[in-house]
């Protein structure tokens, strides 16, 4: 693989960033597993939280919801032995601007006024200086409906019963097309087909929702909260209060995780409780419970796709198929996003002529789903490696020399027609893959081992990739501006509203600041994201953190060292003291110094959003993933008993956190393929506590052997790509494949639970 260094996991490159000789040089930090930046807040409890915080006078929220998929609101009630004169209520009519929280359309109420579309919806608010009064209260507030009958499956969406949105339940359609489908089915030798489904399954992050409220009628409103994006919460609240942008401010606290699930719907709850302070002239803390959080807040998108591909006897890809259909929940949120990242990723990383992709993200009267981690591509690369699974088998190949023959090659056009620039040989990442797990004697010694044994063993494999940032023009839609500041102190503060959310942002942005500017590690603090202190960096999603904003703070750090050397302070061999106390004298004279940069799209990237063809992402990750799975015939259970997670990633900045980000998207996916199933019953969610939504536990979990190889990309800092959402797209056809791999049965949905995998082995007289 020209270029590319491989090592693993347990190749730490040094523990810490430190000075040499203070003089003359200091050491580089990227690439190095230092100290984390928030570590020490966090284990010594020092960190804030939403509801560790507390405000003067403060009241405390909650949220009274629908209980119905579909209807009319006819009444609303106040019963029960409650002092309701103490209390704050509020409703649709109190709100002073728009009822909508706006992410592509303000389809989505703050409150809901006439009618309700979902269960868990939010119709009215209440707050009062005791918690304990309030959870009382909540019970008493009774509403009455008028009911309708729901949506609720993607097949009666598609087929308009009823109609929930618009003329045809669509949200979001999107065809990709690369060659001739159609003629070329004469060409093909072998036709493969087969469906595939994914359920709905919850973030699950540490920290439940919550936010804190406050209103001045001179000020505005301010809302300090758990959240991945301050600046989409920031233009919702001026729509919802009719405020300029001046008069709102939203401040993030400590953030126990996100995973997606605090990128949208953070809006609201911001909403509800700045509602709640403006009528009661008091802050309000609005906090959900775990419950609360699980079953109102927003999923991953079930899906379900159908692949029809053609083959040349030797399993040469001939055309590809796909029909990509997603659950959107109720109102559109973000559905658009995923289905684009889903449909994009639907032809996976191999060389196929003539592609056809049909999107559709469908309106359903479930509550709306939502992001969460790798946002569409774990749905579409299940069905796809899945299918290339069979495809393999009807061409009597094995599923790693079919997929040796069909890789993409550099120069290969993508199912969006981009070039593959990358210089990523994914035939010899397989083969590396596969001597770490021990693919081959495995699978012969299992062969052996399974004939008479109850708990059978198996092999599988997944191929995938996953492009770094926003999707085409995305990036320069949102014209990201990061910046760095030198202080009074003679440090350098980073501002950039990426939040820390437990990924590591603050550690590897001090990396890149230190190396830019060859300072040490120590030097390098980064602000609290505020919107009146740190310009729009964009949300903290789509891997593009470290990628996007780290570059620009990469070279907002040149400019403040630039501005420096001009000012004549700062000579350009300089020592760490030199350059602290160049920073103090500027200061001194001048007030702040601050440099920012803004996003400037790379020249090769071209892209339409009408057509869907071009460059979707400036850069891509690859990945091989391996499961060894286990199935127990008696109780049907399915275990994995070791994963190799090899990809590909650009340059590791922080080789212990990458690591963990790599076993954390394992972890979650393995979840994601055996245990995380919801339970829904008309529309609800019935299995809303951590009692009874299964997802593994450490004692679930094999040892996740984590591999990396680097092929730097220019436009990122150091090289730098994505690393946060690849990891969770692969394990679960992995697993999948090594439980057909170990009983010879086609398992096509997931979770695949004891129940579905008693259903398959009995139907398929395996068990």
């Amino acid at each position: 693989m020209p270029g590319q260094l491989l090592f693993s996991s347990s190749s730490k490159q040094g523990s810490s960033c430190f000075v040499t000789n203070r003089s003359v040089m200091v050491d580089k930090c990227v690439g190095k597993s230092v100290p984390r930046k928030e570590g020490w807040e966090k284990v010594t409890g020092a960190a804030l939280y939403v509801d560790d915080i507390v405000k003067p006078d403060m009241l405390h929220g909650a949220t009274i919801r629908s209980t119905i998929s579909r209807g009319k609101i006819d009444r609303i009630t106040f019963e029960g032995d409650i002092p309701w004169d103490e209390f704050v209520i509020v409703t649709a009519d109190d709100i002073p601007g728009e009822n909508s929280t706006k992410m592509f359309v303000g389809e989505q109420p703050v409150l809901a006024k006439e009618r309700v579309n979902h269960p868990e919806e939010p119709i009215v608010l209440i707050a009062h200086a005791d918690p304990y009064l309030v959870r009382k209260a909540r019970t008493q507030v009774k509403i009455s409906y008028i009911e309708e009958t729901p949506c609720l499956s993607i097949e009666d969406s598609l087929n308009k019963a009823p109609v929930v949105w618009g003329e045809d339940n669509l949200f979001k359609t999107i065809r990709i097309n690369k060659g001739d489908v159609d003629a070329a089915q004469s060409e093909a030798e072998i036709i493969v087909e087969g469906e595939y489904f994914t359920g709905a399954s919850e973030q699950l992050y540490i920290e439940n929702n919550g936010m804190i409220g406050e209103y001045d009628a001179e000020e505005g409103v301010t809302v300090t909260g758990s959240m991945q994006c301050p600046y989409y919460v920031h233009p919702a609240l001026c729509a919802v209060f009719n405020l300029p942008k001046n008069k709102v401010r939203v401040i993030q606290s400590d953030t126990g995780g996100g995973f997606g699930g605090k990128e949208d719907y953070p809006t609201i709850i911001a909403a509800h409780a700045c509602l709640l302070a403006m009528k009661a002239g008091k802050p309000v803390k609005l906090i959900y419970d775990r419950e609360e959080d699980m079953v109102a807040t927003t999923k991953r998108h079930p899906s379900r796709t159908i692949i029809r591909s053609g083959h040349k006897k030797d399993g040469t890809l001939v055309f590809m198929d796909v029909d990509f259909a997603l659950d959107g929940g109720a109102y559109m949120t973000l559905s658009p996003v995923v289905l684009s990242r889903g449909s994009i990723h639907a032809a996976g990383p191999y060389r196929c002529p003539n592609v056809k992709i049909l999107g559709r993200a469908v309106a359903t009267n479930y509550p709306p789903h939502g992001a969460y981690r790798g946002f569409g591509n774990p749905q579409s690369f299940f069905a796809l490696e899945r299918h290339m699974e069979k495809a393999a088998k009807q061409c009597g190949l094995t599923a790693d020399e079919f997929r040796r023959r069909n890789f993409f090659r550099e120069g290969d056009l993508t199912a969006t027609q981009q070039v593959v620039q990358d210089r990523v040989d994914m035939r010899e990442l397989l083969d590396q893959a596969l001597e770490a797990a021990d693919y081959h004697n495995k699978r012969e010694r299992f062969k052996k081992e399974n004939e008479g044994n109850p708990v059978k063993k198996g092999m599988g494999i997944a191929a995938f990739f996953h492009g770094s940032g926003f999707t085409g023009g995305g990036e320069q839609k949102m014209a990201s501006i990061a910046g760095v500041e030198g202080t009074k102190d003679g440090k350098v503060r980073v501002l950039a509203a990426s939040t820390e959310i437990g990924q590591g942002a603050k550690t590897i942005f001090s990396q890149i600041v230190a190396d830019a500017l060859k300072l040490p590690y120590d030097m390098i603090e980064v602000a609290r994201p505020d919107t009146d202190d740190v310009p729009n960096s964009g949300p903290t999603v789509a891997s593009r953190t470290c990628m996007v904003v780290g570059k620009l703070i990469q070279t907002a750090s040149l400019a403040l060292k630039q501005s420096l050397v001009q000012e004549g302070g700062l000579d350009e061999d300089y020592t760490p003291e030199q350059f602290a106390q160049a920073c103090k004298d500027y200061v001194a004279r001048n007030g702040k110094l601050r440099r920012y940069s803004q996003y400037e799209q790379p020249a090769n990237i071209v892209w339409s959003d009408e057509t869907y063809v071009g460059d979707a992402y400036g850069a891509y990750g690859w990945a091989i993933y391996v499961a060894e799975v286990s199935f127990d015939t008696r109780t049907y259970e399915a275990r994995v008993n070791d994963f190799v997670a090899l990809q590909e990633v650009g340059k590791v900045i922080h080789p212990i956190m990458a690591e963990g980000q790599v076993q954390g998207g394992v972890a979650q996916g393995i979840g994601y393929a055996l245990y995380e199933n919801i339970v829904w019953k008309n529309g609800r969610m019935m299995n809303g506590q951590m009692t009874n939504y299964i997802m593994p536990t450490a004692a679930d979990l094999p040892v996740i052997r984590v591999l990396f190889a680097e092929q730097p990309y220019a436009s990122g800092p150091q090289g730098a790509k994505g690393v946060g959402e690849l990891p969770i797209d692969g394990p679960a056809p992995a697993i999948i494949n090594a439980i057909e791999d170990a009983t010879g049965v086609s398992v096509n949905q997931i979770p695949a639970t004891p129940e579905i995998l008693m259903k398959e082995m009995e139907a398929a007289g395996v068990c």
